[in-house]
């Protein structure tokens, strides 16, 4: 897998009403926990008064960091329907957050569930879904004189370029697509006068 599919910008306030109950829902791109988090907390500091705030996330190549959460709502009611939500567009790398403002009226359940689901598959359906390539970085050390060999066969790799640095030797790292990470790999490994080292 050099790609996923995630979504390209963030979606806000689509509204779901529901026996005058208001559910809000958000979605954003996020690539980490901590990104998701951050997300989370403006959220609550946008709506302080709502009643809750549900949500859930799917993060990593295959969706193997995620969460679900109900946020005092009934076990299951909120959090799983939304992550559900995330499965059924196959999307990772996003967070969904659902807020309700109570309304007065219990929902029951399964009321919950439906609800939840709703909102949180509108917001989905309203969100940009793309597929974005996935890359990794590069450490290469090299003499001078061959900087512009270096910068060729990166620029036609499609890396972005991120450090550059030049004393004795030039240190240049760089971010690859993971689809040409074999290819660059072995181009580099036959230039004698060159040393490089994938990073986390």
């Amino acid at each position: 897998m050099t790609s996923i599919t995630t979504i390209s910008k963030p979606v806000i306030d689509v509204l779901i009403k529901e026996k005058g109950s208001k559910f809000i829902g958000f979605a954003f791109p996020v690539s980490s926990e901590s990104e998701a988090n951050l997300r989370l907390q403006e959220i609550r500091n946008l709506h302080p008064k709502a009643t809750h705030h549900c949500y859930a996330y799917r993060i990593g190549l295959t969706g193997n960091i995620y969460r679900a959460n109900d946020d005092g709502e009934p076990n299951g009611s909120a959090g799983l329907p939304i992550y559900n939500q995330l499965l059924a567009h196959e999307v990772t790398n996003v967070l969904v957050i659902v807020v309700r403002y109570y309304g007065g009226t219990k929902l029951g359940v399964s009321g919950l569930v439906k609800t939840y689901k709703e909102t949180a598959k509108e917001t989905l359906t309203m969100a940009d879904i793309t597929q974005e390539e996935l890359y990794e970085s590069i450490a290469i050390t090299f003499p001078f004189e061959i900087q512009n060999q270096i910068f060729t066969l990166l620029n036609k790799h499609h890396a972005k370029n991120i450090d550059f640095s030049t004393s004795e030797k030039c240190h240049i790292t760089a971010r690859i697509p993971l689809a040409q990470k074999e290819n660059i790999s072995n181009q580099l490994s036959e230039i004698y006068t060159v040393s490089f080292q994938f990073e986390e």
